[in-house]
Parts: C-alpha cells; sequence; structure tokens
C-alpha cells in the first residue's frame, strides 16, 4: 500500500495552553509545518488555548482552517475567521465531523476533551472503520504517564503490540509530521488467533 496522502490534519489540543512555554511553542511550530506543507488544519473550532494559538498562526499565513464546534460552546470559544466552519449539535457529531474532513489525527497537550478525541480515533484505526494514521505529541513528557498505560494494556493483554505501535509517538513535532506522512496502513485484526486480547 502507498503511503499516507495528507491533505488535512486534525488536531486534538487543549482549550487552555498550560503551564510550560513549550506547550504553546510546539502548537506554533506545528502550524507552521502545516503551512509550508500546504496541510489544512480540522480542528475543534475554539479561539483560545492550543486551538486558538494553532489556528490564528495559520489564518495569518492564509491557510486553510477548519473549525468545527457544537452550537452550544459557540458563544463562549467561537467566532474564528475560519475558512471552514461546521457548526454541530453535540460532541458526537462534532467527532464524526472532523473525521469524515482529515486524512490523519495528532494530539498535542489536553485534557479530558483531547484524550477521549484520540483513543477514539485511535480505536476505529484498529478496528479497521479507518486507515487514518493517528498520532501523539508528547510534549515535554506530557503524555509519559499515559503511553507507560498503553504498554502496561500490552503487557497485560488487553492490546495488541502492533495496535500501540500503530499509534505514532514522537516529542518533535517535525518527526510526527514525517511518520504521518510516511504511515502505511497494516491490516491486524483485533480478534484473529488472539480474540481475548483487547
Amino acid at each position: 500500500m502507498n503511503p499516507t496522502v495528507l491533505k488535512t490534519v486534525c488536531v486534538f489540543c487543549g482549550s487552555s495552553t498550560g503551564r510550560r512555554d513549550s506547550y504553546s511553542e510546539a502548537a506554533i511550530s506545528l502550524a507552521d509545518l502545516l503551512i509550508e506543507r500546504r496541510i489544512g488544519l480540522v480542528y475543534g473550532g475554539g479561539n483560545i488555548g492550543l486551538m486558538g494559538i494553532m489556528a490564528d498562526r495559520m489564518l495569518q499565513a492564509g491557510c486553510a482552517v477548519t473549525g468545527v464546534l457544537p452550537e452550544f460552546m459557540d458563544g463562549h470559544v467561537g467566532h474564528l475567521p475560519y475558512t471552514a466552519y461546521y457548526p454541530v449539535k453535540t460532541m458526537h457529531e462534532r467527532k464524526e465531523k472532523m473525521r469524515e474532513l482529515s486524512d490523519a489525527f495528532l494530539a498535542m497537550p489536553g485534557g479530558f476533551g483531547t484524550w477521549e478525541e484520540l483513543l477514539e480515533a485511535a480505536t476505529l484505526t484498529q478496528l479497521g472503520v479507518q486507515d487514518k494514521p493517528c498520532g501523539l505529541l508528547n510534549i515535554d513528557h506530557y503524555y509519559d504517564a499515559l503511553i507507560q498505560q498503553f504498554e502496561h494494556a500490552v503487557a497485560e493483554g488487553f492490546v495488541r503490540a502492533a495496535h500501540h505501535e500503530s499509534l505514532i509517538i514522537e516529542s518533535d513535532p517535525l518527526r510526527l509530521m514525517d511518520r504521518l506522512t510516511s504511515y502505511v496502513p497494516v491490516r491486524i485484526s483485533k480478534w484473529d488467533a488472539e480474540h481475548e486480547v483487547g
């Protein structure tokens, strides 16, 4: 199979900037990479936190920014001058629309919503519902504990090693983008031969 062609990347990230400057710096670096490679941003539509930093950076460069925002949030975190905007009713519809619009997914530092979005996307790839790559940008060791949990799940027989390895984990935005771009889907059944795992 051929490597993934990325026209759009969905970025899951925090609606706050966190306590380290490195998180905001990584958001700018990632935005600059998308600008350089002419890859459009699909994201949760917020104008604050790491979401807002990325969107603002790309809009200033004249790049495509697609916001997908539940209507109940619009009055709180919306109103960026998106190049495309999709208001939706629910958080579930938001994820469905972002998945439909994106060629790949990656998560930056964030909270409950960011984790849930990433894990759902990774699960859909694991199950073969989609062939889209999923990445985790582990800035300043933010996700070390979560990565350890993934490894623990493999060791305890709840996740296949190949499925864990299919989640692309890097601490550098450039390396992560390169690996997302060179990703070739590997279809490994969750059930065949080891149906009890996962």
